[in-house]
């Protein structure tokens, strides 16, 4: 999910307590018992509201251990999982739902044909250019496909910042991250070609729903 720091993203699915820190020295403990579906109803509403409306093939970008595409799965939807984590994959794999170890820019599956694409816990901050990040997600997408995409909550801003995962014993690399509030999602969706249908604040997490925009035709 986050950069090459393999060792210590394993280590936290594993259980151990790990961070994420920032270069002004602020730091925040990585979620990992929501990545694994671990934690409370309130999760469990958000996870479910992310979703609700797929009901074709859906892409997990950052899937992390894939609690999400196995839920799907349950459904009888057809999705995959996409991490840069062999750990997170591994796992994914293990629920039985299936996922590729892949840089989401690099060549993906069904690119420009998957009916939805999922940008949750906060991976709309991969790779610190949201922008880039949400014109690559709707390459993927169909003509009329919709990206679901949880940002931060009002207030947030959009912030790039280097941080670098850390546990007691190891600390990663800086790699560039962005936070990105709810208020910015019409903005960053209109210059990535998507369009907002909706938002939604679900259990403290915020939502948006946004589609491809129809390409103009060329007179």
């Amino acid at each position: 999910m986050i950069g090459a720091d393999f060792d210590i993203f394993d280590r936290a699915l594993a259980g151990e307590r790990c961070w994420m820190r920032a270069a002004d020295g602020t730091r925040q403990s990585l979620p990992t018992g929501r990545w694994l579906g671990l934690t409370g109803v309130g999760d469990r509403r958000a996870d479910r509201a992310l979703t609700r409306c797929c009901d074709g093939p859906t892409l997990d970008l950052g899937c992390g251990p894939g609690r999400l595409v196995a839920a799907l799965l349950q459904r009888g939807v057809l999705a995959l999982g996409v991490d840069i984590s062999p750990t997170a994959v591994a796992i994914t794999r293990f629920r039985g739902a299936p996922a590729l170890r892949r840089d989401l820019f690099g060549p993906l599956p069904g690119a420009g044909r998957w009916s939805y694409a999922l940008l949750a816990d906060g991976n709309i901050g991969i790779g610190g250019d949201p922008k880039r990040l949400l014109a690559r997600t709707a390459e993927l997408l169909a003509a009329d496909g919709l990206a679901i995409v949880e940002f931060g909550r009002p207030g947030t801003g959009l912030v790039t910042r280097k941080m670098r995962l850390e546990s007691r014993s190891h600390t990663g690399a800086w790699f560039p991250w962005a936070s990105v509030g709810i208020e910015h999602a019409e903005a960053l969706a209109s210059a990535a070609g998507l369009r907002v249908v909706t938002t939604a604040a679900v259990s403290g997490r915020h939502i948006a729903w946004l589609q491809r925009e129809p390409r103009q035709a060329v007179a």
